[in-house]
């Protein structure tokens, strides 16, 4: 049996174990979870006989086959059962003189968003990732990367709302404290503005979970140029969705603005999304473009990245800079996924 689809307690539900067993079950569950090795009995204490035999139990973390270094950023990719692979980033943060890692987890390989400035919309969506996928990318960052791993952003390859029950179900396992252990609040879900996925995620009343909302444009004409998503979900659609979401007093949403040279990175851009915003209780995080593969876009001036951040501030709204890391490995915000191995198969349609 599989644990990295199950928190603990759909696990000994489904197994049924006496009162003398959960301990070592919950042991056992809890190291294959983090990406160790399974124990052999009197590891770690007496482990009942059928706990080890009679309950086979596994986690299939995928291998790690291809790493990219840039700095102290590292891009790993682990290679699926059907021959695709799942790109995954350790990203290394620190804030006075603490020290931990990030790391950013996909969703789906490839996408059906269709975003213009996305290296992994260039693939289309090849397929959703399993629940036992997500995780995996997570036990195998803990086993490789060791335990300072503490938060896990689903920045990845693929847009989280479209395989919403796949994720949903990863968070249960991530937050499980018989096993990862993860705070809600080390955890944000990205998505692309879809209102439907906002509102079911709303629904399940997870308050401490973080929620980002990747806009990139002030408005619906720039947005629906680069974001085909527009055309289903206008913004005046998101910000609704966003007023109804139920956030925590000390909560913000975040609001990824790519910066694009031409595109979206003038005064009159900065002070229209200032507006937009304004009833939103969020914080602007502006990422400088990180051009994809044969990007009509470069990336843009650290001049015009600096003015765009002063008239936001100007106008009254919080914002902050993403920094740079990883560009060179095509590591960086929007640059994953492999086209290579897209080609050999057709491309599911957006959903």
């Amino acid at each position: 049996m599989d644990v990295l689809s199950l928190t603990f307690q759909q696990l000994a539900e489904a197994l049924q174990p006496r009162p003398h067993q959960l301990k070592p079950l919950r042991a056992r569950y809890r190291r294959l979870l983090n990406g160790s090795a399974p124990a052999s009995r009197g590891a770690t204490g007496p482990q009942p006989a059928d706990v080890a035999d009679h309950w086979p139990l596994e986690a299939d973390i995928l291998p790690i086959v291809h790493r990219h270094v840039d700095g102290e950023l590292t891009k790993f990719v682990q290679r699926t059962h059907d021959g695709l692979e799942i790109e995954s980033v350790v990203v290394p943060m620190q804030r006075y003189d603490q020290r931990w890692k990030t790391l950013c987890v996909s969703s789906q390989v490839g996408c059906a968003r269709g975003c213009a400035f996305c290296e992994t919309a260039q693939l289309g969506l090849l397929r959703n990732l399993t629940v036992a996928e997500i995780v995996g990318q997570v036990a195998a960052a803990r086993r490789d990367f060791g335990l300072d791993i503490r938060n896990v952003v689903f920045m990845g390859m693929g847009e989280p709302m479209d395989n919403f029950d796949n994720v949903t179900q990863a968070v249960r396992v991530l937050t499980d404290r018989c096993g990862l252990s993860f705070s809600a609040s080390r955890i944000t879900i990205s998505t692309v503005g879809r209102t439907q996925g906002i509102r079911r995620l709303a629904q399940l009343g997870w308050r401490r979970l973080n929620l980002a909302v990747s806009l990139n444009a002030p408005n619906d004409e720039i947005r629906a140029r680069i974001m085909p998503i527009t055309r289903i979900d206008s913004m005046a659609a998101l910000r609704e969705a966003l007023l109804e979401y139920p956030l925590r007093k000390c909560q913000f949403f975040m609001i990824e603005y790519v910066l694009i040279p031409g595109l979206n990175d003038a005064r009159e851009h900065a002070l229209e999304l200032a507006e937009y915003l304004r009833p939103v209780k969020c914080v602007v995080n502006v990422i400088p473009y990180n051009p994809r593969r044969e990007s009509p876009w470069p990336a843009p001036s650290e001049e015009s990245v600096v003015n765009f951040m002063s008239w936001l501030d100007d106008a009254g709204q919080m914002c902050k800079r993403r920094l740079t890391k990883g560009r060179d490995q095509m590591a960086a915000c929007g640059q994953l996924g492999n086209r290579a191995l897209a080609r050999s198969r057709p491309a599911r349609t957006p959903l």
